[in-house]
């Protein structure tokens, strides 16, 4: 039975979302929390990978469980298992991350539609990035979410800098690629807007990220809101289709995962077999 989580966490106390030996990840955790539930190590699949220090507000995970399993999560109260393993998984992740309890929230838990696979079956991915252009607008209490830019940033240019960069293109210049992954991807939205507090808030979105693509992307794009470089820049670096000196990662503190589309449930089967046809990890 495939049942569908969905979950925030802060990543500042986390490298990554990923499993990695000897660290403190996301996926360690809830998988963790899991196997304390089930007796039995679960892996669970995500929609989007995140790097140390990167949060999410509107993450997607799916993990398989036999039936007797999801039957017996109740254990013999009237209870729908769904609510049954929310509380309990709660109640699992705070013994698991003791004085960082909250770091971690399941928000809801289902079982998922006939075909639903959280990362094939997505339509896109949508990530916010503040940043803060100037002493006056660094606000210490937000300093963890937002990034403290030295230099006054120009949105218009911004902005007709990163609509450059829209629909289907190779963004190798803007990734770091994994051995024989694609790096072919839609950019839907990449926006920035100031908001009435004066931080600038940047809308990130496409149909799937490569690695380190949201931070790339935004590190580019301040040599052009500064005025360092022309807005048509970032087109030139995109059709170069390679990383060099001005490679620029933006800080990952600021990144948040918001949101993550699915289709209707009788498309999710049909999305995920064309995104396994056309993407590989």
């Amino acid at each position: 039975m495939r049942i569908r989580l969905d979950l925030s966490y802060d990543g500042g106390p986390f490298s990554g979302w990923a499993l990695q030996p000897g660290r403190l990840t996301v996926q360690g955790v809830l998988e963790e929390a899991i196997e304390l539930l089930v007796r039995r190590p679960v892996r669970v699949t995500v929609a989007g990978r995140t790097d140390a220090g990167v949060h999410a507000r509107g993450q997607v995970v799916h993990l398989d469980l036999t039936e007797a399993e999801w039957l017996g999560l109740p254990r013999g109260h009237e209870l729908d298992p769904a609510v049954a393993m929310l509380r309990r998984l709660r109640g699992a992740l705070s013994r698991i991350l003791g004085d960082l309890t909250g770091a971690v929230e399941v928000h809801r838990i289902s079982l998922a539609p006939t075909g639903f696979d959280a990362r094939f079956s997505a339509l896109w991915r949508r990530y916010s990035y503040r940043i803060a252009d100037g002493p006056a607008l660094w606000d210490p209490l937000e300093r963890y979410f937002t990034l403290w830019h030295r230099n006054p940033l120009d949105v218009s240019l911004l902005n007709q800098g990163a609509s450059k960069l829209l629909g289907l293109q190779n963004f190798l210049s803007f990734c770091k690629p994994r051995e024989g992954a694609t790096t072919v991807r839609e950019l839907q939205r990449f926006e920035f807007r100031r908001g009435e507090d004066g931080v600038i808030v940047a809308t990130v979105q496409a149909d799937a990220f490569c690695h380190n693509m949201v931070r790339a992307l935004i590190g580019s794009a301040l040599y052009v809101g500064e005025g360092t470089e022309a807005p048509g820049w970032l087109h030139e670096r995109l059709l170069l289709q390679k990383r060099d000196a001005k490679s620029v990662l933006a800080a990952p503190h600021p990144l948040v995962l918001e949101e993550v589309a699915y289709p209707s449930d009788s498309e999710l089967l049909a999305r995920a077999e064309l995104t396994r046809a056309v993407r590989k990890y």
